[in-house]
């Protein structure tokens, strides 16, 4: 593949639903599944694993859309005029800033672009055409060394 074609992408930094029903899915995915989440954040219902403690995924969360809908628009509610998204997707990728200026380039129309996130991400976020919540992000603390 000609990476210069594309994004940069390094690797898949994280995946997971994008929840509804908090008790609902941490019942599913925790009591049911099995799944090593532990709660973070102000209320306790993002769950979240990385680190390696799920294989294959480097961070696994329910996000709840409410949060979601925050990161993207300011506010918990998501917008009626756009798909509510199932799942959300993130991709690190070399260089933030290019990336964001090739999604832009190829017509995407990003949610969020090229924003530091408190927790010291820097994230672009999109909707795939499935309805995905998409981003691409430098996520240094997953790089490893």
């Amino acid at each position: 593949m000609n990476r210069e074609a594309g994004l940069g992408v390094l690797f898949v930094a994280g995946f997971g639903p994008i929840t509804t029903d908090a008790e609902s899915s941490r019942e599913l995915y925790v009591e049911t599944l099995g799944l090593p989440l532990e709660p973070y954040g102000e209320n306790g219902d993002y769950l979240l694993t990385e680190d390696g403690a799920l294989k294959g995924c480097r961070h696994f969360a329910l996000w709840p859309l409410a949060q979601a809908a925050q990161s993207c628009f300011g506010r918990d509610e998501w917008p009626s005029d756009l798909p509510r998204p199932q799942a959300w997707l993130e991709f690190d990728v070399e260089n933030i800033a290019i990336a964001t200026e090739g999604l832009l380039a190829r017509g995407c129309q990003l949610l969020v672009a090229d924003r530091q996130e408190p927790w010291g991400q820097r994230v672009t976020r999109f909707l795939s055409p499935e309805g995905l919540l998409l981003a691409v992000s430098e996520t240094p603390w997953l790089r490893g060394s």
